[in-house]
């Protein structure tokens, strides 16, 4: 069911001419009264009747608000003006906020991509933009936005690996700009039944689960490791070659392949040894 917008009459002149009729049928049945009049007193009690109920007319509209009418169970329209109103009496109204609204949801346990169990949370900011979807298409849309946003995060979290294994592969921890579209994609799939507009979807929390989290720690630093050595090892080696190839160029001496060898194992110790090396200095003959 699509809103459709609908006009209302302007509270404060209804207002008005509220009182007036009010101080009128009160005056008309004094008068009656007084006159002992049947004919007045029968029109001044119907009068009052139908003045009674109109005062049922009246609502209030907030900024960004609206109100979604219904008579006898039958949409009617929605009122978006803000203020004092009125409209049919026997309509009833159902407010609706159209404010942006955010929630965090709590921290769900979910097995990512690989298999490890990992904490993860979200912040999710939405808006109603379609007052006559939120209250008819869904039982409590507040309820069901919540409970539909920590589905997606649960669909969402467990298929993508929790760290990065191959070059161009989206992961949890270093993608959060793709996870985050993907995930605010996922939410306003599930919520566009409701009348709600997603507007920002972000992980607020991603770790490991306890269980595992020392264990995962431990290979991190392992893979840093690695890494920073793999790194180092490239860079000596290169070192190397060129020592070698200076001193080739430049002629300062001629080194056998022995010789050459023994050069390039202790330059590769110096530029690879995680400490200081202390050099022995040979004074003698270097043959």
């Amino acid at each position: 069911m699509k809103e459709a917008p609908m006009s209302s009459r302007p509270g404060i002149p209804v207002l008005f001419l509220m009182l007036v009729l009010t101080l009128a049928v009160a005056a008309a049945f004094v008068y009656g009264a007084n006159t002992r009049s049947a004919p007045v007193l029968v029109g001044t009690v119907l009068v009052s009747i139908v003045v009674f109920f109109a005062w049922f007319g009246f609502y209030m509209v907030e900024p960004n608000q609206s109100a979604v009418l219904s008579l006898f169970g039958k949409y009617v329209g929605t009122v978006k003006d803000q203020g004092l109103r009125w409209n049919n009496p026997f309509y009833s109204k159902k407010k609706i906020s159209l404010r942006v609204r955010n929630f965090e949801s709590g921290k769900l346990k979910i097995n990512e991509l690989d298999g490890s169990p990992i904490e993860i949370a979200a912040v999710i900011v939405w808006q109603v933009v379609d007052s006559a979807e939120a209250v008819f298409n869904v039982d409590d849309y507040q309820s069901f936005v919540h409970i539909q946003s920590e589905s997606a995060l649960r669909a969402m979290a467990s298929s993508y690996p929790y760290d990065q294994h191959e070059d161009g592969q989206i992961a949890l921890r270093s993608h959060p700009q793709e996870i985050s579209q993907h995930l605010q994609e996922q939410i306003q799939e599930r919520l566009s039944k409701a009348g709600v507009d997603v507007i920002e979807a972000r992980i607020s929390h991603l770790a490991y689960a306890a269980e595992i989290a020392q264990a995962m720690l431990q290979r991190q630093q392992a893979n840093a490791v690695v890494a920073a050595r793999t790194r180092i090892v490239f860079g000596a080696v290169s070192m190397v070659q060129m020592a070698l190839e200076e001193l080739k160029k430049s002629g300062v001496m001629e080194l056998d392949e022995e010789r050459r060898a023994a050069m390039v194992s202790n330059l590769l110790v110096v530029l690879c040894s995680d400490r200081a090396t202390q050099p022995v200095v040979n004074t003698g003959s270097l043959y």
